[in-house]
């Protein structure tokens, strides 16, 4: 399922208006019976504006991004949770990814800790456990976030198998230095930088938490 664009219409306004005033211009030169020297000034400067508006919806043609195809991911909706935490924790774990779901485009998440899964929460993969793999790995020991912005063109995202199998994009961001927050998208290169510095700053909220009561 690809997301329509809204200004499609907008942005193909100016090449339509120009093409058909250019058409209009050589029309009517076509049936004049006698041309003036007015009528040639404003046969010049019609052609100007026909050009102009042209080039204009050619230029937004180009310029103005692709929304991205947003596909459903495959899954059931669920709400996981690792049972010997405390309560405290199971109360912010629980805020924090209802924001995540509500304020980006995750549409799956997963906290890793320690070799434990302590959440999955909105459409869930088949696999209930985390494996970590290469780019977790280094995720975890580098302590940088990774954004895979189009999941299918890396070969590493077979270790992803925790996530819906059509996951189009991933961000694996550092909660503490053994945990892991790794939110997935239903579209690729959706996440904008606004929404990476709202995930670094609830990963850090997070892990604030978990040093404090773990």
């Amino acid at each position: 399922m690809t997301k329509s664009d809204p200004n499609r219409i907008l942005r193909r306004l100016p090449l339509f208006v120009g093409s058909l005033g250019g058409i209009l211009l050589l029309v009517n030169r076509l049936l004049a019976i006698e041309v003036t020297g007015s009528q040639s000034r404003s046969d010049v400067l019609g052609v100007i504006l026909c050009a102009v508006l042209i080039l204009t919806g050619l230029i937004w043609q180009q310029v103005q991004p692709r929304s991205p195809d947003v596909v459903t991911l495959a899954g059931e909706e669920g709400f996981e949770l690792d049972p010997d935490l405390p309560d405290g924790i199971k109360v912010e774990l629980a805020w924090a990814s209802r924001l995540l779901l509500t304020n980006t485009v995750t549409r799956s998440l997963v906290l890793y800790d320690d070799g434990k899964t302590l959440m999955r929460r909105g459409v869930l993969g088949k696999n209930s456990q985390v494996q970590p793999g290469a780019i977790l790995k280094r995720v975890l020991e580098k302590q940088k976030p990774v954004y895979l912005v189009d999941l299918k063109i890396y070969p590493g995202r077979i270790e992803f198998d925790y996530l819906p199998e059509n996951t189009q994009g991933v961000i694996c961001q550092p909660v503490r230095d053994r945990a892991v927050l790794i939110l997935g998208a239903n579209a690729p290169r959706s996440y904008t930088k606004q929404d990476e510095n709202w995930i670094a700053g609830i990963a850090d909220k997070i892990g604030a938490t978990l040093n404090a009561e773990l």
